[in-house]
């Protein structure tokens, strides 16, 4: 991999931890309290965030009447995603085992916070439970692809790609055939030697776990 690449990943790492800082100050602005992976507040905080809440009748009856017939569409979706998450779970433990890559921890990127909020009411509280089950499971699908990439074609597109995986900037660059039969080892290693992908987890959120 070359230096142009390697000062690039650095350069995402530090944005890495930027970001981090600012979600940090965020949870400081709006008193939120972590103890472990649950978030907290203290009583005085929620009382003031139920304040906000809009009951279930006010919700139901202002609803847009066409978010409302659409709804059984959006909720369908539970059972492909259900299988997605189930098949991406049969196939890493299988697979991954026999090709030495570490099992992606599935917990990680499953994340079920939102629906401790006060100021939510049951439908707004299912609601971000079911979009953080869905999210959860194509982040975490897409990341046992990417490491199943990275083992079996570690090999960069001719044309740009749209938001590619973290790994992707370590690839092979395209029409380096003596690139690839020289790398493609080092490329395999590398995929059971790291499994936190390029960035990896940054040092504040390692620090914490």
């Amino acid at each position: 991999m070359n230096d142009s690449v390697n000062e690039l990943i650095t350069k995402i790492r530090r944005l890495e931890d930027s970001i981090e800082d600012e979600f940090i100050k965020s949870r400081e602005r709006y008193h939120v309290q972590l103890r472990g992976k649950i978030a907290a507040f203290a009583e005085e905080i929620v009382a003031k965030q139920k304040t906000f809440k809009m009951h279930l009748p006010q919700f139901i009856f202002t609803a847009n009447w066409r978010y409302v017939l659409v709804s059984p569409v959006i909720y369908s979706v539970i059972l492909p995603i259900a299988l997605v998450d189930l098949w991406v779970t049969l196939y890493q433990h299988a697979c991954f085992r026999i090709y030495g890559i570490p099992l992606v921890k599935r917990s990680t990127y499953l994340v079920y916070d939102r629906h401790h909020l006060a100021y939510l009411n049951a439908v707004e509280k299912l609601n971000c439970l079911y979009c953080s089950y869905g999210n959860g499971v194509f982040a975490y699908a897409r990341e046992v692809a990417g490491r199943t990439e990275q083992f079996w074609c570690p090999i960069k597109h001719a044309i740009r790609v749209r938001d590619p995986h973290q790994r992707y900037l370590k690839f092979l660059e395209y029409g380096d055939a003596e690139g690839y039969r020289a790398g493609l080892d080092s490329q395999r290693k590398d995929a059971q030697d790291q499994p936190d992908a390029v960035s990896g987890v940054s040092s504040k959120e390692g620090g914490r776990s």
